[in-house]
């Protein structure tokens, strides 16, 4: 694999892909508002006939996401299609074919944020407060604040008790949020892991969770396709693994790692490390998604 570019945004390249997948958090919007140089990359993306794909690991379904980006003040009908871990669960819950998923019954201790059930519509499962009465945990948002990762630990333990199995919808560990780092799904995943107990994933950098994506861009080949995202861990490595090409964007969850002073030298030297750590790599990196 070549080694990654350092370029000042998306232009350099933009015309060697036909299709773009799109990370939210941290490259297209803060968690407020959109970013305005982001919109503006859109824009001339969109303005070249390019077919744009929002690819995001929340836990929410697709339609909700496209209102939460209207809200931030995003043009939606930029977007050829938006794909949510969310809704992939969903689709997965639903359907039952997949292995893990036909096993997993009916009643489920739900995390969520802002008591959001969107996820289980029309799926037919009970939500109940006990493990004790649950046949698996279903993680899709975390509310920290006001909760603690001790009051998500506590619950675990009585489900590693029982050993159920846990669905996580929304795989990232952390996630940027109007300029700071908030605690995500994966983490309390992860956590359960550490106890012994089983979890089913879906979201980046997992396969499936791809499948919907080339769906939307059909009749493009992978190699017309690249993915922008700030997680090395989650996009990067995912797009590897669908063998798609790769913009790493370090202003978002790994800005600190990455500040503007730094030289190029430093940042090279701290993306080996990343991708060392991770076993990825990208083929371009932008400090920003601006054009």
């Amino acid at each position: 694999m070549s080694q990654p570019r350092f370029v000042d945004g998306i232009g350099p390249f933009a015309d060697r892909y036909q299709g773009f997948l799109l990370d939210q958090w941290g490259v297209i919007h803060d968690g407020r508002r959109a970013l305005p140089e982001a919109v503006a990359a859109l824009v001339e993306l969109k303005r070249r006939n390019k077919r744009l794909v929002v690819l995001s690991n929340s836990g929410r379904r697709a339609a909700l996401n496209r209102r939460r980006l209207a809200d931030m003040g995003l043009n939606v009908a930029l977007f050829d299609a938006v794909v949510t871990s969310g809704e992939a669960a969903w689709s997965l819950l639903k359907h039952r074919t997949q292995p893990g998923f036909r096993e997993l019954g009916h009643r489920c201790v739900l995390f969520t944020i802002g008591g959001d059930r969107g996820v289980l519509d029309d799926l037919g499962i009970e939500v109940v407060e006990d493990p004790a009465d649950a046949d698996f945990l279903f993680n899709t948002g975390l509310e920290i604040p006001p909760r603690t990762l001790d009051d998500y630990r506590a619950v675990l333990e009585r489900a590693g008790e029982r050993c159920l199995p846990m669905l996580c919808s929304n795989p990232d560990r952390i996630a940027p949020s109007s300029g700071r780092l908030i605690t995500a799904p994966g983490t309390v995943a992860a956590l359960y892991e550490q106890m012994g107990g089983t979890v089913l994933y879906v979201g980046k950098p997992h396969a499936p969770i791809y499948g919907a994506c080339l769906d939307a861009l059909d009749g493009l080949e992978p190699a017309e396709i690249v993915a922008v995202g700030d997680s090395v861990e989650h996009d990067v490595r995912g797009a590897n693994g669908v063998e798609i090409d790769c913009c790493f964007v370090t202003g978002g969850i790994h800005a600190e790692e990455f500040p503007a002073e730094a030289t190029a030298t430093e940042r090279e030297a701290r993306l080996a490390d990343l991708c060392q750590r991770f076993d990825a790599r990208p083929q371009w990196v932008v400090p920003r998604l601006v054009w």
